[in-house]
This record gives structure tokens, sequence and C-alpha cells, in this order.
């Protein structure tokens, strides 16, 4: 049984302790910065912000909400991770975008880049679907796990290479709806 009510920073969620990270203050603040960043650089290119769901849904629209310029949103839903802690390295396309891509300038947004192996995939997919752009924003950056090492254009916050849930962020699909970002108990929890 998983309890998502921290107390003292700790949540249980299933057989495992996490522990408060990232304070939801501060990735409010951090999102409003990104926000202003891709207001200015995306000021008059429609830009298509597409979520990568399901982790990314709660990024994604705050995101959106901090851009001050026209833009457009799709989602698409892709999964290497599966109930594991690690990612599977293969990736499984589930659900599409609905949006001509051809033209449009993309942010891929992310609610967090490891390995690097889902970005590579995206930028692949979006390229070939002719995108005139494509960038990614992610959340959380782990540069210590980056196997391909192109590091994202805008970053919320690079973390040690650590298991963490929360604001999205999921162990077996718990824990998504924590406001705070927890890293599993026993790791390093600096960021």
């Amino acid at each position: 049984m998983s309890s998502l009510v921290g107390v003292d920073g700790i949540v249980q969620i299933g057989e495992h302790r996490f522990r408060r990270m990232i304070d939801q203050e501060v990735i409010a603040g951090r999102i409003a910065e990104l926000g202003a960043e891709l207001t200015e650089a995306y000021a008059g290119r429609l830009p298509l912000l597409v979520g990568v769901l399901n982790g990314a849904a709660p990024f994604h629209a705050d995101l959106a909400r901090a851009m001050e310029i026209p833009l457009t949103v799709d989602f698409l839903r892709v999964g290497s991770y599966g109930n594991g802690m690690s990612s599977s390295g293969t990736l499984d396309f589930t659900a599409e975008c609905s949006t001509l891509i051809a033209g449009r300038n993309v942010i891929i947004v992310e609610d967090i880049v490891d390995t690097g192996r889902t970005i590579r995939r995206l930028r692949e997919y979006f390229a070939g679907r002719g995108a005139a752009s494509v960038a990614v924003a992610a959340m959380l950056y782990k540069q210590e796990a980056d196997l391909i090492g192109i590091r994202p254009e805008y970053v919320g916050f690079t973390i040690p290479d650590r298991f963490v849930v929360g604001f999205g962020l999921d162990y077996r699909q718990e824990g998504r709806n924590l406001r705070h970002v927890y890293v599993l108990e026993g790791q390093a929890a600096e960021t």
C-alpha cells in the first residue's frame, strides 16, 4: 500500500521511501524563468509545444502558461521505463502527435532526460516529419547518465543520476501527483 502524505519530507510509494529534493516553489520559479527564455527565443515563430505523456503533463501545462506568446500544444506518448527504475533502452510510441509537423518550430517538453536515447529518437521523429526546428525543454536533466551527450536546450534543473518521483514523474505509475520532486531515500539528494 502506498502513502502520498509526506511527513518530514518523506513519502512512501510501494516498498520505497522518497525524500523531498526540490520544493514546488523552486520548481514554479524555474518554470517562470524558462517561460521567459522561450518567450524571447520564439517570439513571432508560433512554437508547437509537444508534451511527452504521461510524465511531462504538469511541466508542459505550467510551461505553456509561462510563455507570453502565441503557441500551440500537442502531446505524444512514448515509453522506455515500463515499471522499473531504469530505462529499458527501447522506445515505444503508443500515441503520436495529431498536429501536422512540417514547417513547425517544435519544442519537445520532457519531464526528465537521462540516457538521452528518448530525446535522440524524438528529435529524429520530428525532423523526419519536416519540422523547421526541434528543441528540447526538460524539467530535469541527469547529465551523469547521458549516453548521447546532447544537453537539452532548455533545462529546469540538472540533478545527479538518482531515481526521482513527483511533479509528473512516477514509480509504477504512482507519485505523479506529488507537488515536489522526491529522490529515492538512501541516494544523495543534492541538486
